[in-house]
């Protein structure tokens, strides 16, 4: 099955409750699940706290401030800095006040070690404070725990239909590209690749399914890492470093502007030279996963936003953008009026 037909499958199996095996084959899986213990034991388990950086960022910007979740795994967390500064929460909140010029606040609820099912308990976290945008980090641990793609995938469309049902919009971080993990093995390496990029490509048709949009971050655990991997990889050659955490959020922070609607006018429209433009949902999926720091969303094609292979999306490469340096959040910022942050 080619990786188009892998990706759809996928995706439906995760709709209508299937298992989605076949995508991988039952070969791969029993290889899969015999090799993965390996690589955790090589691994470690991640213990231990991330730095938190909840909290508001921009200080003397105007507001009222822009609201966002951070929910996922440790990618979110920022498993393994040590100084608040150093965690993608903390990059990405500073990176919105300066890019937008206002006050934001960062609520980050991703937990070290969580998987796509975990993802409801903390949209219930992040709800009552009315976040205008979430940005989701999820599915390492679905595939190094052998999670089935399609379970991996319906708890993310479902999270991503909450968030969008609730009025927020919705940026997803695509599955990386964990072949590239210095600790996995062969064959377990080559299987990991094949596992996590279609888990990838069947995330992004689920959660444009759902109104989402995505961004591949093949490259963060790809290319930029395998050609550095003493320093964008942290001490674990699992997680990332605090340098890899800002090549990460330079991916994040372009996507996450535009999903605020905050773009600059010469992004408004896509360009060609850049390799910009619309394609049928599958194609666009496959596409994104084959070409890093991708963005995906719906669109529409004559007034419609499907045609006859399926959702019309645009994809777009965002000029990445020096990361703003990170700050620690205002510990003594007054709340706004308008938010008052739910407690946990």
């Amino acid at each position: 099955m080619g990786k188009a037909g892998a990706a759809r499958k996928l995706a439906s199996a995760a709709a209508y409750g299937g298992g989605g095996l076949s995508a991988l084959g039952l070969s791969l899986y029993g290889v899969l699940r015999a090799e993965a213990a390996v690589a955790r034991r090589a691994i470690g388990n991640a213990e231990g706290d991330s730095p938190d950086p909840t909290g508001y960022y921009g200080r003397g910007r105007p507001g009222p401030a822009i609201k966002v979740a951070l929910l996922g795994d440790s990618s979110a967390a920022g498993y393994g800095v040590e100084r608040v500064e150093e965690t993608p929460g903390a990059l990405l909140a500073s990176g919105i006040a300066e890019r937008a010029d206002r006050r934001v606040y960062l609520q980050d609820v991703a937990v070290v070690g969580a998987r796509s099912s975990d993802l409801d308990g903390q949209i219930d976290q992040c709800l009552p404070n009315e976040p205008d945008v979430a940005v989701i980090l999820v599915g390492a641990n679905d595939v190094t725990h052998r999670v089935l793609p399609s379970a991996s995938v319906r708890h993310l469309s479902e999270g991503v239909q909450r968030l969008h049902e609730a009025g927020v919009a919705v940026l997803v971080g695509t599955c990386p590209d964990l072949g590239t993990i210095k600790p996995i093995a062969p064959p377990l390496k080559q299987v990991a690749r094949v596992w996590s990029r279609r888990l990838a490509a069947a995330q992004t048709i689920a959660v444009l399914e759902q109104d989402g949009r995505t961004v591949s971050l093949g490259s963060i655990l790809g290319p930029e890492f395998a050609a550095a991997p003493a320093v964008l990889f942290g001490p674990d050659q699992f997680h990332p470093s605090a340098e890899g955490y800002r090549s990460l959020v330079q991916v994040l922070l372009p996507s996450t502007l535009a999903a605020l609607g905050l773009i600059p006018d010469d992004e408004a429209e896509p360009e060609a030279y850049r390799g910009e433009g619309v394609l049928p949902i599958t194609a666009a999926a496959i596409r994104a996963v084959n070409s890093p720091g991708t963005e995906l969303d719906a669109t529409e094609v004559g007034g419609s936003r499907r045609g006859v292979r399926g959702l019309w999306v645009e994809l777009r490469r965002r000029r990445r953008q020096p990361g703003a340096e990170g700050q620690a959040p205002d510990e003594n910022d007054e709340h706004d009026e308008e938010l008052e942050p739910a407690e946990g």
